[in-house]
């Protein structure tokens, strides 16, 4: 499932053709995705002008001249393509209706921004802007990971007394929104933390430092437009590229890249998910 990096990628794609521009007809082609449409909702977003858009989490917010704001989530394999502008250096004409072409926002610019969801686990909603905070998928999320209310005494005191593994702590997204699993065995690698250790017993130091950690692996993710893992890929069709630099996750039996450490990075499995680390470095 796509993590902080590759939404906020997804969204950096759309904003050029979507921001200030009015959708001149939405087309919604099923009822639901994970859970039904909001009423009317290509009644609803049809003629609407973008203010902007955002980030929360692992959501996209288009925030509407409405008053309304369009939740997105992409879910397990949801895509946005944008077709028919330039994007950079290359024009995406626009392709043939596909099979999982779900909803269509066809631009007052001639662009055009398909949702494609194979596995339909994507979600879309429409809120009011002035009360999204009181949205439930967003009500409880935790600080974002990249901003100012996430920072080493917060992180400090939510993990203090924690009886959970740190990899699960990190993954909660009521302490902290947006990590996922990759990321998280990224970090929990360069802080030398072994993903099974209880989050309470981590020493203030050594929670602390997971702070600055996150925020790398986070940016630097961003950066190389994500990872692109099975269904996952940016707005214009590309490829995301930090998977390429994979310090642990899913490298399990190949060496650890730490100079001087002679050992194979291990997998084991934390609540259904898999971690990957080097029983060596993480401690």
């Amino acid at each position: 499932m796509p993590e902080l990096p590759e939404v906020e990628t997804v969204k950096a794609g759309i904003a050029p053709v979507m921001e200030g521009r009015v959708i001149a007809r939405a087309e919604v082609n099923r009822p639901d995705l994970r859970w039904p449409f909001p009423e009317r909702m290509a009644e609803r977003l049809t003629g609407q002008r973008v203010l902007g858009l955002r980030r929360r989490s692992k959501y996209i917010l288009v925030d509407l001249e409405s008053a309304e704001t369009l939740l997105i989530h992409l879910g397990m394999s949801g895509r946005m393509l944008v077709s028919g502008q330039m994007i950079g250096e290359f024009h995406h004409p626009h392709p043939a209706p596909a099979k999982h072409d779900h909803v269509v926002f066809h631009m007052e610019n001639g662009a055009r921004i398909t949702f494609n969801d194979a596995r339909r686990f994507g979600a879309m909603d429409l809120m009011q802007t002035a009360r999204q905070d009181d949205h439930w998928l967003i009500r409880d999320l935790g600080p974002e990971p990249l901003g100012n209310a996430f920072n080493e005494t917060y992180l400090v005191e939510r993990l203090k007394g924690r009886n959970t593994p740190i990899k699960s702590a990190l993954l909660d997204q009521r302490i902290v929104s947006g990590l996922g699993n990759i990321y998280v065995c990224e970090v929990l690698f360069r802080a030398g933390i072994h993903p099974a250790r209880k989050a309470g017993r981590i020493s203030a130091a050594r929670a602390a430092s997971l702070v600055p950690l996150i925020r790398d692996v986070l940016s630097e993710a961003i950066a190389a437009g994500g990872s692109s893992l099975r269904h996952y890929r940016q707005s214009d069709g590309e490829l995301g590229y930090f998977q390429h630099v994979f310090q642990v996750y899913d490298r399990a039996g190949k060496p650890c890249v730490t100079h001087g450490c002679d050992k194979t990075i291990t997998r084991i499995v934390q609540s259904g998910r898999s971690s990957f680390f080097c029983p060596q470095c993480q401690r």
